[in-house]
């Protein structure tokens, strides 16, 4: 019997998931897809659930699509865009529309759709073994899961069409020090050091994190006005809160605050 492709660990405050099809360094099937999903259902279900954490089993984050199905079948011309509009594109969406933080411990190499959905999360912590590739451009595509809308965003136009062009690896270090990711860590302390950050972000403010995560999405297409206005709006969102009560309270009375993560 197969193991399951998703594996979820739950934890005081937030849960582990785990792609689990290390034999294949990761890479999407449906199955895999389909069960990740589930994961992302429950743990958006779950009013317990502050945090999330995405990271691979064994050796590797995610090489994209498994492609061993494509490559047996010599005649089979598939429908890409068809896969992206069903699986990958829904991915993205709900990776950056969770209502909590989403933290990617990227474990060993994160490759094509793979390493644009580790950037699709909110916080990405690298070993420093670990690396990102492009590799569309190798096999006679274009960079997907958002990577097109993301590289230039976040290293730049040069650096962007670097990757994209070339699909060279990119070491963890250097994508800390391009403003790629947000850490780069040694890869005994990666899970640690994961962990810590969903434990942290399950004692928060959840809902005003949640906004937060609303605001910069929004802000990468907004004008200055219209970003003005809906900080605007956000802010009296977060100001109607009993976390933003208790954060005041705690203050003042110098002590840690005590978040229930609730709107109300």
């Amino acid at each position: 019997m197969d193991e399951a492709p998703i594996l979820v660990e739950t934890r005081a405050g937030y849960r582990i998931v785990t792609l689990n099809r290390p034999q294949r360094l990761n890479a999407f099937n449906e199955a895999m897809h389909h069960a990740l999903k589930s994961a992302l259902d429950e743990a958006e279900a779950d009013t317990s659930c502050r945090a999330l954490l995405l990271t691979g089993a064994g050796r590797g984050f995610c090489t994209g699509q498994d492609l061993s199905d494509r490559l047996a079948k010599a005649d089979f011309k598939p429908d890409l865009g068809g896969s992206l509009g069903a699986f990958y594109n829904p991915l993205v969406r709900r990776l950056r529309a969770l209502p909590f933080p989403v933290v990617a411990a990227v474990n060993g190499v994160a490759a094509g759709a793979g390493a644009n959905i580790a950037l699709n999360c909110d916080i990405v912590l690298a070993a420093r073994s670990a690396s990102f590739v492009q590799v569309f451009a190798k096999v006679g595509l274009l960079p997907d899961s958002g990577g097109t809308w993301l590289l230039p965003r976040l290293v730049g136009v040069a650096r962007a069409r670097g990757l994209a062009l070339l699909g060279d690896p990119l070491p963890a270090e250097t994508a800390e020090s391009w403003g790629l990711i947000w850490k780069a860590v040694d890869d005994a302390s990666l899970m640690a050091e994961a962990e810590k950050l969903c434990a942290h972000f399950a004692s928060a403010p959840t809902f005003g994190l949640s906004l937060i995560k609303r605001a910069l999405n929004a802000a990468e297409d907004n004008t200055l006005d219209q970003q003005l206005d809906l900080e605007r709006d956000l802010q009296r969102e977060a100001g109607s809160t009993s976390d933003y009560a208790e954060g005041v309270r705690a203050f003042m009375e110098k002590r840690a605050p005590k978040f229930t993560g609730r709107k109300t």
